[in-house]
């Protein structure tokens, strides 16, 4: 409906100006959210506080040569367990500590990476290149009769 110049009623522009608003605003809203959350978890990376697991069987040791790695599950966590060249066992939680991927063992540059940002950490999980901002937390490793247990340091 018109009015006698060709306009809408007053009553029509408000609702149409009030839906504008409210859709712009959440809009808003919901981008400033996008924004902060991430920023937020990055400047302040959460510490997972998680009870402690038992040990875990990850293989015998026969299933790993020097200078090889692989992701095993640790609980509910991806863990890492590397043989160096050396032939020492090492292990750590196989997340990034800069946004939570998986890391592997690259054999060729004897170092673990995260291939999300192309974060590196030596071999005793110390970050070395990339966004990554604290060490990867490592992991007890025992052997007992050829069976290799990992369980979270004391």
């Amino acid at each position: 409906m018109t009015s006698s110049g060709g306009t809408p009623p007053a009553d029509d522009n408000k609702g149409r100006r009030r839906f504008l608003e409210t859709a712009l605003g959440t809009g808003l809203l919901g981008l400033t959210a996008a924004i902060i959350y991430p920023t937020w978890r990055f400047v302040f990376p959460s510490k997972n506080v998680r009870v402690a697991e038992q040990a875990v069987s990850a293989g015998f040791v026969d299933d790993y040569p020097p200078n090889s790695g692989t992701l095993f599950r640790f609980g509910e966590e991806a863990a890492l367990l590397i043989r160096t060249p050396e032939g020492e066992f090492r292990a750590f939680l196989g997340t990034c500590t800069h946004l939570g991927c998986n890391v592997e063992y690259r054999a060729d540059m004897a170092l673990i990476w995260c291939a999300c940002h192309d974060g590196r950490f030596d071999l005793t999980g110390k970050n070395i290149m990339g966004p990554p901002p604290r060490p990867l937390q490592s992991l007890t490793v025992q052997i007992r009769e050829d069976e290799i247990l990992v369980s979270r340091s004391t």
